[in-house]
């Protein structure tokens, strides 16, 4: 990104066109848990901050979320209490790989524009 920035008083980009650019997060916590508290009490804001420095610069920019995916391999091995393994095992194998099918679409609809 940072080749394509200029620092005038008026941000512009020196990107000669035009590329659709995606953000892929995974993250540990679950979606009950980011509407509950929010994503700005979690610094997650730039989510938002990325994909609108980037639509800047390149003309286009998403992003996608995997949520609760795990966060440790082994939880027996760290202090982490407030997730249960067996659910973060469950969202792994269930929820995942559909995470993954839908970022590998984003993938196929940015490349096909």
């Amino acid at each position: 990104m940072f080749p394509y920035l200029t620092y005038a008083d008026t941000p512009l980009t020196l990107f000669p066109g035009k590329m659709r650019t995606a953000f892929l997060y995974t993250m540990n916590m679950g979606e009950e848990e980011l509407e509950r508290r929010g994503m700005k009490d979690f610094y997650y804001s730039h989510f938002d901050m990325n994909e609108a420095y980037l639509a800047r610069l390149f003309g286009h920019s998403t992003y996608q979320l995997s949520m609760d995916t795990p966060q440790f391999e082994d939880y027996s091995n760290v202090v982490a209490d407030r997730w249960d393994p067996a659910e973060k095992e469950r969202s792994r194998k269930e929820r995942f790989p559909a995470d993954c099918d839908r970022a590998f679409q984003l993938g196929v609809e940015l490349a096909a524009e």
